[in-house]
């Protein structure tokens, strides 16, 4: 326990998750973040003055920084595993909901696909390819965490470019096409994420992407990430923790990653 703690405390650490606030850029399908004082200093005070404040916090599971559950897509009305759904409004989704995602903490690698190419952030039709994926993390083992950084953090503060690339008619923006999935899911990742808003490149009329990784191969998905210190910093290799709150039958869940580096 010692060498833990001290190995801990003398890690460099880096906050993945994105700040969440009052119109946070979000999918369309998804709830959006809102946030409401409920309680302000001084309503109700206790002897010797003391008094506290709280708040009411709305969103959905797949708004901010977040983890997709395995339940997250279906296939055929299948989900992974070729289970049999079972589903309701008041119970959520099951089977493999997000609180069976046991607490991470795993080896991650950055693939930075924008430093790669040489710019601050990639085009919003731009694929992240195997090659890519070959070049900036050739040495990815069964169980990794695959992060690959586009750029787009540094859009979140404007919605309209985050989720549309501008005000195009739908989600639009860069990332993996089929063929990097089934390069990921050859080499058994845990989980792969990014710094967009749909991981995979969209529009994708089909989501091939999530029904490849979470469907087919049982592979978690990260969005909206943070990885601009780490990719300042040249940090390629690196701990992930992250844990999804423990919510019955959801399919997703907001979740604070960081990365440890000694």
């Amino acid at each position: 326990m010692t060498d833990l703690l001290s190995l801990a405390g003398a890690a460099r650490r880096y906050d993945l998750a994105q700040p969440l606030y009052a119109g946070v850029p979000h999918f369309p399908t998804h709830p959006p973040f809102a946030m409401s004082v409920t309680k302000l200093h001084g309503e109700l005070a206790w002897p010797g003055g003391a008094s506290s404040a709280s708040e009411l916090i709305s969103m959905g599971g797949h708004t901010g920084t977040h983890i997709d559950a395995l339940n997250h897509f279906s296939c055929a009305g299948r989900i992974f595993g070729g289970a049999e759904i079972r589903q309701s409004y008041s119970g959520g989704v099951e089977p493999c909901s997000v609180d069976t995602v046991e607490p991470i903490a795993r080896r991650g690698l950055l693939a930075d696909v924008a430093g790669y190419e040489g710019v601050d952030a990639l085009p919003a039709d731009f694929v992240v390819t195997p090659e890519h994926l070959d070049a900036l993390v050739p040495h990815v083992e069964a169980g990794d965490v695959v992060l690959i950084r586009t750029g787009w953090a540094r859009y979140w503060n404007d919605p309209v470019q985050f989720v549309t690339a501008g005000r195009r008619t739908a989600p639009t923006g860069p990332g993996p096409e089929l063929a990097a999935a089934q390069w990921l899911s050859a080499r058994k990742t845990f989980a792969a994420g990014s710094d967009t808003l749909a991981f995979e490149r969209v529009p994708s009329p089909g989501m091939a992407v999530h029904v490849h990784l979470l469907v087919e191969s049982g592979i978690h998905i990260i969005e909206n990430l943070n990885l601009e210190e780490l990719a300042r910093d040249g940090v390629l290799e690196f701990l992930f923790v992250a844990t999804p709150l423990k919510i019955r039958g959801a399919t997703g869940s907001p979740i604070r990653p960081f990365a440890l580096v000694t």
